[in-house]
């Protein structure tokens, strides 16, 4: 079962590897007003949501203890994220505060699953 939960693991981190990286990848055209939602960060997002479920189940499984606020509050972050990638997805160019805030929430979701113990 760890097997399982590693590979699930690995999986989460790669989505989390494709919307940070859309976003990196996209700051020099948010300098120029040019920026949008690459289909790399909408991807990322369902993978994350997507592992992130099936981590939990997993370890509710393994009866391991969950910090579910923790959670709770990680899922709602990326929905947030997700909501406004998909929404957008289709525009030319994405205002820079909202562009800069999917940047911003991904990276407190980050700093959320590692400092927050």
């Amino acid at each position: 079962m760890d097997v399982v939960t590693n590979i699930f693991v690995g999986l989460h981190i790669i989505g989390i590897a494709s919307l940070l990286g859309g976003f990196l990848t996209q700051m020099k055209a948010m300098g120029a007003g040019t920026a949008r939602f690459v289909p790399a960060m909408l991807h990322g997002a369902l993978t994350m949501l997507v592992t992130g479920i099936v981590l939990v189940g997993l370890n509710q499984a393994q009866d391991h203890p969950l910090n579910n606020i923790k959670i709770g509050i990680k899922m709602a972050v990326l929905v947030v994220i997700l909501a406004l990638v998909y929404v957008k997805r289709d525009d030319e160019q994405i205002a820079k505060p909202l562009f800069g805030a999917v940047g911003g929430l991904t990276m407190a979701n980050i700093f959320i699953a590692v400092l927050w113990t």
